[in-house]
């Protein structure tokens, strides 16, 4: 499993409510646990297909890219503002 590795996972930035504004997203593992654990609701679509992802990544089935892209989607149908770097 591919847990803590960046390489392949562009990092982007979530921002949210509570103390901690803003939240880095950086790896793999970072994306899976911001879903599983902070994330502000538990269901919709674009939120199920994010674990979905999230987990295959982890098992080397989809890119860290794909799974990049559905934390994205789910970001947006939470309403929350994602900051992505552009190179």
């Amino acid at each position: 499993m591919k847990w803590h590795r960046s390489g392949e996972f562009t990092p982007l930035m979530l921002v949210v409510s509570g103390p901690e504004k803003y939240k880095l997203v950086a790896t793999l593992w970072e994306a899976a646990k911001m879903l599983t654990a902070c994330w502000p609701t538990d269901d919709g679509e674009e939120y199920l297909t994010a674990i979905r992802a999230c987990r295959d990544a982890l098992h080397g089935d989809v890119s860290a890219e794909d799974a990049r892209e559905a934390l994205i989607r789910a970001a947006d149908e939470a309403g929350i503002p994602v900051i992505t770097v552009v190179h």
